[in-house]
């Protein structure tokens, strides 16, 4: 569907069921130069097992307009301004990657309204290499090549897929060749820029899952611990899960275990 937010029409997923705001809603918040498109079998697995689920293109990425935003504080004002344009009053926020950074600074500025906080391949702070910076400004063609290499494992990269048909490297090079120009360097700077996230995660009230991949070397497993150790005030302590043998794109390498541990930790009372 398309509504509208700030002058701009924005395209969000519902993983083929109309969006209820009655039911509970799952926020689905994709990475850097990628679209709502890398959620798609977790966001059908939520929307036919009784959630709503909203997996946006942030701003000027794929299907929605305007310019694409410069920072995670701003792409979490953004995600404020969905929740309002959709008359959604509380939701759980998941995020990958990038995604994971503006989930987290989300759930601190309006704690009243995250029920549960997903965080997916990530790590605070979320350093990125100069010459990955420098690709994306540059060469985006070589960017896209040493994403692909650091965010796949081995076996992916020989062909081994989830999706029988389906390469994943190819998929996801396609994926990061239709955005428009300047927005992966854009957002790898906004990873890069983002040196809130300890103070931020001290800040989180809510039931709170890191999902890391055994084999990421995007944000590595041991990257996770500063995160996980600031997250002392959430109920119960932030748990920890590891998908084993995935990578940084693990919903795509190993989309039934995401969904299964999104699913869980959703379906906790």
């Amino acid at each position: 569907m398309e509504i509208p937010i700030a002058s701009s029409s924005v395209f969000v997923y519902t993983g083929g069921r109309p969006f209820d705001a009655g039911l509970p809603v799952v926020v689905l918040i994709h990475g850097a130069g990628h679209d709502h498109s890398v959620w798609n079998f977790q966001a059908r697995q939520l929307a036919h097992h009784g959630f709503s689920v909203v997996a946006p293109d942030l701003p000027g990425h794929g299907r929605s307009g305007g310019p694409s935003l410069a920072s995670v504080e701003s792409l979490a004002e953004w995600v404020a301004a969905l929740l309002d344009a959709l008359g959604v009053d509380r939701a759980a926020l998941v995020g990958h990657s990038m995604g994971s950074l503006v989930a987290l600074h989300a759930a601190t500025q309006m704690p009243a309204r995250v029920s549960r906080l997903i965080l997916i391949g990530s790590a605070v702070p979320m350093p990125v290499a100069d010459p990955l910076l420098q690709a994306a400004r540059e060469t985006p063609g070589t960017a896209h090549a040493m994403i692909n290499q650091w965010s796949y494992t081995p076996a992916s990269q020989l062909g081994a897929s989830a999706s029988p048909g389906v390469r994943l490297t190819t998929m996801n090079l396609r994926l990061m060749e239709r955005q428009p120009e300047g927005v992966l360097a854009n957002d790898l700077a906004a990873c890069n820029g983002y040196q809130r996230g300890l103070d931020a995660a001290a800040e989180v009230l809510c039931p709170t899952l890191l999902l890391c991949g055994e084999r990421d070397q995007m944000t590595p497993h041991r990257a996770v611990k500063p995160l996980q150790e600031a997250l002392t005030k959430v109920p119960g302590g932030a748990r920890v899960a590891v998908i084993p043998g995935a990578g940084h794109a693990m919903m795509a390498e190993a989309p039934a275990a995401v969904g299964a541990a999104i699913r869980r930790m959703l379906d906790e009372k």
